[in-house]
C-alpha cells in the first residue's frame, strides 16, 4: 500500500506561497508594461489596505509595548553572559603576539 503524503498545513501553504511570490517577482517586474500594471493595482488596492491596516495597528502597538521591556532585559542578560569585552581583548592579544612573531612593526590598535 502506498504511503500517503500528509496534507499541508496553513503555515506550509503560506510559506510556499511567499517563496513562490518572492521567486517570481523579479520576472514579473522585468516584463514589459509591469510598472503600469503595478501602478494600476496599487491605486486600486491601496485604499482598502490602508482602511484594513487600522484593525491591526493598535493591537500590534500594544503587543510591542508589552513585549519590549522583557526583551530588553533578556538582551542585556545575554550581553552580560557573553563576555564580549574579554573575547575582544583575547583576540587583540592574539593578533599582537602573531605580529610580534612575524617581526612586524607594532600598530597601535587600542580598544576604545
Amino acid at each position: 500500500m502506498p504511503v500517503r503524503i500528509p496534507a499541508a498545513t496553513r503555515t506550509e501553504v503560506f510559506c510556499m506561497g511567499a517563496g513562490g511570490i518572492s521567486a517570481f517577482a523579479p520576472f514579473y517586474l522585468m516584463a514589459p508594461g509591469a510598472e503600469e500594471r503595478l501602478a494600476r493595482q496599487t491605486t486600486k488596492w491601496a485604499p482598502k489596505w490602508e482602511r484594513n491596516i487600522t484593525m491591526f495597528k493598535n493591537p500590534v502597538e500594544r503587543g510591542v509595548q508589552r513585549m519590549s521591556p522583557p526583551v530588553a532585559r533578556t538582551v542585556q542578560r545575554v550581553e552580560r553572559n557573553l563576555h564580549l569585552e574579554q573575547a575582544a581583548q583575547r583576540t587583540d592579544r592574539g593578533i599582537k603576539k602573531s605580529l610580534d612573531k612575524m617581526n612586524i612593526k607594532k600598530i597601535d590598535m587600542t580598544l576604545t
